[in-house]
Parts: C-alpha cells; structure tokens; sequence
C-alpha cells in the first residue's frame, strides 16, 4: 500500500468529523491548493481507504424503533456463503459478520417493533437452511459510535 503522510492524516480527521468538509476548508487548514485536496481524496478512495461516502439515516426517524444483535449458529461453517446469501434478501439487516466464537454469523438489524422483529426471526431468518439456532440481543441504547483513530504508519 502507498504510504498515507500527515497531509492524508489530516484530510482523513477532518472527513471522519464531518464529511461534508468543504475542500476548500480542509485545503486552507493543510495549507495546500483545493486540486491537491482533491487529488489525494481520489487517491485514498482508489487505495481503499475511503469505503463510501454519503448520508446515515437515524433509524428510528424511519420508523424502525428496535435495533438488534443477533447470533445466529450454522450447522456447518461451510454454510456461510449460501446463508449470506439468503440474509442480504432481508432489508432489515444492515451488518452481517462471519465469526469465531460460539456463533457462525452476528447480524445487526433493524425492526419497526418487537411483533415485527419476531417476524424477522420466525419467518425469515429461522427458516434459512442451515439456521440451527439463534440469539437475540436488543440494544437499549447506542453509548458509543465514531470512526477510528487515524493511526497509518
């Protein structure tokens, strides 16, 4: 990977902060010309750094009022691929991690309410082949969320 300097660390902080940053803010604060600016944002989105940009919609402002954990157990780990698969048909789960640990998949997802995450659980998710169990963990409040440090060497 090219190598990230303390311009790039910079106009990362400031994006992860705010990523409606006017690059000529972020060129005025690292002392550089607006194409530079540009030039090395389309660098760090052609390296992979930046993974996406756009707008994060409050979820409870869109109706879905409980947010969910889910540990969901395969019967075999071989199974992942095929479970994915029948998970990103469900709009509601916005996260899925293959893991180590008691469970194969942990999903995050959303639900209007208690009846309709059990609709998620019984009529969806439960019914995908492989699913041996599963276990629902709802979060009651979001205490912590913000990007990592920018620590690149």
């Amino acid at each position: 990977m090219e190598k990230i300097d303390e311009i790039d660390k910079r106009i990362l902080d400031m994006l992860a902060k705010n990523a409606r940053t006017a690059f000529k803010d972020i060129a005025d604060e690292c002392g550089v010309s607006r194409a530079a600016i540009h030039q090395r944002v389309q660098r760090l989105t052609e390296l992979g750094v930046f993974t996406g940009s756009g707008f994060h919609t409050n979820p409870k402002k869109l109706g879905y009022h409980t947010c969910t954990y889910i540990g969901l157990r395969l019967a075999k780990g071989s199974m992942y691929k095929e479970a994915i698969e029948e998970l990103k048909r469900i709009p509601e789960i916005v996260e899925a991690h293959f893991t180590t640990g008691p469970y194969s998949i942990i999903l995050k997802l959303y639900a209007r309410d208690n009846e309709h995450l059990m609709t998620l659980l019984n009529e969806h998710i439960q019914e995908i082949p492989g699913v041996m169990a599963t276990e629902t963990m709802i979060s009651l409040d979001q205490s912590i969320k913000k990007e990592l440090p920018i620590a690149v060497d």
